[in-house]
């Protein structure tokens, strides 16, 4: 054989196992590149605790068993463990914020946050590990309690996070700081966190990080947004007030029903004429009580809004509109001062808009579209909806990041855009989410950020 067949032949060897060799994908070379495998292992332990966990919600401010089962488990990975952190400025409220660090040499600093509280919704899944829990609600009462915006996925994905990190410390250094935050759906517990010294008695992160369910995208799919993505969420109480008497005379009264009818039209001019077109905002009126018989005019009216933005100046200037529409209509009804109604801002639940930074979720959205595939990876709209997620940014000074976890059985999203259907939303009693699919996401999903921002 000659000297220029060898030659040929080695040439075609040598190519040949490189290509046994080298990396098939950047996934594959990529800092835990045996996140898959890893994944498996640990997915039907994930699904049960997922069950454990839709099966026993806890409202806000009452979060005692959850934030133990969450406490528990964090220790169990090797995190040093500080329970009952938050301080909400209320004698009787316990603040049952979980915080769990894991040091592992020097590097950046990386937050990861679930929330853990659930909702007075009482749930129509049909589903054999459906809840049948009940907690008490402000008045004292018996409510029915459910996990109906998928706080109990995000307890899952943040606790099989923390178990992949946990195991993988020969991928990264850096500090893990793993927060299990209670009472967000009462807008609350970021703040209580942040006022009992989250950022000073634990170390501040350099990133912030956050999923959130989508009830709308099938599980396997994430979202992401740059920018703003969450509203401010403002509660408003308007008490207004008048002189009741009886139905048939009703020119001896000041009747707070019909002036209470007139500023629920009138706020809806707020939006639609003192804010720029292409500014967001919203006024909605979600609650109004008053009287108690056909033929009494009642002493006063309730009502209660949520108020919706993004720019701190339309925030302000929404706030103030809604005062001036209160007591401008009841003036020109001929109410006296002393009868004008008392609009009070609940500054308690105010949660701030969201601002995902951009640098950050450009690079959420490489590792993403590398880990899952790029087919699974949208841009999302932003939402009206709200997050006091927001508050770990401090005003900007920590980039923060929070995606979309898509939770629905594809097949069932599939029917419903075929048929014209809506979907049960979140703080839906008919929500149900694909617990197998969505964990194996947001747990993948979460643990390659997070890798990638401490790659060693």
């Amino acid at each position: 054989m000659s000297s220029r067949i060898w030659a040929f032949l080695a040439v075609g060897l040598f190519a040949l196992m490189g290509a046994f060799s080298a990396p098939v994908s950047a996934r594959d070379s990529a800092p835990g590149s045996e996140l898959d495998s890893e994944v498996e292992k640990e997915i039907d332990g994930w699904v049960s605790t997922f069950k454990k966990l839709h099966a026993s919600p806890e409202l806000s401010y009452q979060e005692k068993e959850t934030s133990a089962f969450v406490a528990g488990r964090l220790r169990e990975l090797g995190f040093d463990v500080t329970e009952l952190v938050g301080d909400y400025g209320v004698e009787d409220r316990i603040g049952y914020g979980v915080v769990g660090v894991l040091r592992n040499g020097n590097g950046p600093t990386v937050m990861v946050r679930t929330d853990i509280d659930a909702l007075p919704v009482e749930e129509s899944t049909g589903l054999s590990y459906g809840s049948q829990a009940t907690g008490l609600n402000d008045s004292g009462e018996e409510v029915a309690t459910m996990h109906a915006c998928g706080h109990d996925l995000h307890m899952t994905s943040f606790l099989g996070t923390a178990q992949m990190l946990s195991g993988m410390k020969d991928d990264w250094n850096g500090t893990l700081v793993m927060i299990g935050q209670p009472a967000e759906e009462r807008g609350s517990g970021a703040r209580a966190m942040l006022d009992d010294g989250l950022f000073s008695r634990f170390p501040k992160p350099d990133y912030a990080l956050a999923l959130h369910t989508s009830a709308a995208m099938p599980a396997g799919t994430v979202g992401v947004r740059k920018g703003y993505a969450l509203a401010n969420v403002d509660s408003v109480d308007i008490l207004v007030r008048g002189k009741g008497g009886h139905g048939a005379w009703p020119h001896m009264t000041k009747d707070p029903v019909t002036l209470a009818a007139q500023i629920v039209v009138n706020l809806q001019t707020i939006v639609s004429r003192q804010i720029p077109p292409l500014e967001s905002a919203v006024v909605t009126v979600g609650s109004i009580h008053g009287g108690t018989k056909h033929n009494i005019i009642p002493d006063e009216v309730r009502l209660q809004l949520t108020v919706r933005s993004y720019l701190p100046e339309v925030r302000d200037h929404l706030l103030e509109a809604i005062r001036q529409v209160a007591e401008g209509t009841a003036q020109s009804q001929g109410w006296p001062d002393d009868l004008l109604p008392v609009v009070t801002h609940n500054e308690e639940e105010y949660t701030p808009s969201t601002y995902n930074d951009p640098d950050l979720l450009d690079r959420m959205s490489a590792v993403f579209a590398t880990r899952l595939g790029q087919e699974n990876v949208r841009e999302v709209d932003p939402t009206m909806g709200g997050e006091d997620f927001s508050r770990f940014a401090l005003d900007g000074e920590i980039p923060i990041g929070i995606f979309w976890l898509g939770a629905v059985e594809p097949a069932r999203v599939e029917a419903a855009e075929r048929e014209g259907r809506k979907l049960p939303s979140l703080h839906s009693a008919e929500l149900i989410v694909d617990p197998e699919l969505s964990i194996r996401t947001g747990v993948t999903a979460m643990t390659a950020i997070v890798l990638d921002l401490m790659a060693n």
